[in-house]
């Protein structure tokens, strides 16, 4: 099975932000991480993988400095990394994102995709949703519990007051939300 991740880098959480005067983020100053919601996507791609299910690519949409957060999810296990280069794209809107990840996953024949449930940058939940439904797929979002038994998934997600257990056929798109699991780190021998 092909199983791809969606990751983003993103301004680390700690950093002091400054807006520049062109109204757009100034960098000078700011430390750039994976997206931390990306973090529990990357561990649920890798948890099945390593039960036999298949090898995980990562792809990330982003300038030329994304490629340390992709070496990151590398170090933590995945197989290959994909970077769709562009210097504008930190400044590029969710749709636009999503039709560029669209085109890649579908030419790459993912069968199972996961995805953070949000950039912590823009806090707007809409790549995942917006990418499954480019490629006619069901997504199932913001997952605290996932299992694959068979040619299906069967997720708990958050809702209102409680919460409600999805199934779904594959191919399929999953947001991942906090509690899902607990993302590994990057091992020494991958770093290096």
């Amino acid at each position: 099975m092909k199983i791809c991740v969606c990751v983003k880098r993103v301004p680390a959480t700690t950093t002091r932000v400054v807006v520049g005067a062109d109204k757009q983020l100034d960098p000078t100053g700011v430390e750039f991480e994976l997206n931390p919601y990306d973090e529990f996507a990357v561990e649920q791609a890798l948890q099945v993988k390593e039960a036999g299910e298949g090898s995980v690519t990562a792809i990330s949409f982003g300038s030329a400095d994304s490629k340390k957060e992709l070496q990151k999810v590398l170090a933590m296990g995945a197989d290959d990394a994909v970077l769709l280069t562009n210097d504008a794209a930190p400044h590029v809107d969710g749709a636009t994102t999503a039709k560029v990840l669209a085109d890649e996953l579908q030419a790459a024949g993912a069968q199972l995709i996961f995805f953070g449930k949000q950039a912590v940058d823009r806090d707007q939940h809409g790549v995942g949703p917006a990418v499954a439904t480019r490629l006619g797929m069901p997504c199932i979002t913001e997952v605290v519990k996932f299992e694959l038994q068979g040619d299906q998934v069967v997720c708990e997600r958050e809702i209102e007051g409680g919460r409600e257990t999805v199934t779904a056929p594959l191919p399929c798109a999953i947001t991942c939300q906090k509690g899902l699991n607990e993302p590994r780190f990057a091992s020494l021998k991958g770093i290096m």
